[in-house]
């Protein structure tokens, strides 16, 4: 159940409306990495929870970033009050409408569809999605995703911060922003929590490949470091002496039935390549730039002509 307070968790002040910067707020509204996604996320997480900790963690986090997406979007109205009234109440010409939908940066669906109100949706105009949410219902990996996810919306708040001189949208933001350290600090936490964290799930990874590290980007730029050498890996820099890594021939294979082995047989006899060369349609048409052909490597007309005269002999 949910109760709303009419006062916002941090008070936003806007010196003055600017569409402009409204526009490029909206990411963290209706954006992959905004506060909808996030709300989104740790509810549908807590909700399946099964641990009393977590479950009352993720529905807390859940419920302070609706109160984030609030802030924002408040941001954003604020931002786009004058521009919204004159949509609205067509306060100008149109001339001086349509210029303004333009050089405010306002998008087409944002200033038409929605009358430069906050919308579900990013920078760009695209409408919020729920394939933003990634859970996975395994708690080692969603609270791992959690605080990736925490990482991206911090940064973005820095790049928003860094494009405004308005000193209260500066203030909220930088609320926003460490609200998303903290968040990735109780994480942290609740993934520290579980005593076998890593790797993920139940089934145990394959000892032989647990501790491989094969260096298969080779040449200028190799580099060694503690996530690639050391006595925690065991490491392949030979690969043609030790692929395939399970000793077999690297040839995949497949069992089948008598009478699907008659028609794979009859399907590869009848798709079956044939040595000689055959003249293309693009040998044919083949002008200048065209490369070399089987016909020789004039080009050009010439070689048109003379590949057209072999396609009609070939075909009598």
């Amino acid at each position: 159940m949910f109760m709303h307070n009419k006062r916002l968790q941090y008070t936003v002040r806007v010196s003055e409306p600017n569409p402009r910067l409204a526009c490029l707020m909206l990411e963290q509204f209706g954006g992959a990495d905004g506060e909808l996604a996030a709300a989104m996320r740790y509810f549908t997480q807590g909700l399946t929870e099964e641990d009393p900790g977590r479950k009352d963690m993720l529905l807390d986090i859940a419920t302070e970033e609706l109160s984030h997406l609030e802030v924002i979007g408040s941001i954003i109205a604020m931002l786009n009050k004058g521009a919204r009234a004159e949509l609205s109440e067509a306060a100008r010409s149109e001339a001086e409408l349509f210029r303004e939908i333009g050089a405010s940066g306002i998008s087409a669906k944002e200033a038409i569809l929605f009358g430069g109100g906050a919308a579900l949706i990013d920078s760009a105009g695209a409408p919020w999605s729920a394939n933003y949410i990634d859970s996975r219902g395994e708690p080692t990996v969603d609270l791992r995703s959690n605080i990736a996810a925490e990482a991206r919306a911090k940064i973005v708040y820095e790049r928003l911060i860094n494009i405004t001189d308005d000193p209260g949208i500066k203030e909220a933001l930088g609320f926003l922003m460490t609200r998303e350290v903290a968040h990735q600090k109780s994480f942290e936490k609740a993934l520290y929590a579980i005593a076998d964290n890593f790797p993920p799930g139940k089934l145990p990874g394959v000892e032989q490949y647990a501790s491989l590290y094969v260096n298969t980007s080779q040449g200028e730029g190799d580099l060694t470091g503690p996530w690639n050498s050391g006595a925690q890996w065991d490491r392949i820099d030979d690969l043609t002496e030790t692929m395939p890594i399970d000793g077999g021939t690297g040839i995949p294979t497949v069992t089948l039935s008598p009478d699907q082995v008659e028609v794979a047989e009859q399907m590869a006899l009848r798709l079956a390549s044939v040595p000689e060369d055959r003249l293309t349609g693009a040998e044919i048409g083949a002008g200048p730039g065209a490369g070399r052909t089987s016909t020789g490597d004039k080009g050009g007309a010439a070689d048109i002509a003379e590949a057209s005269s072999t396609a009609r002999a070939m075909s009598f």
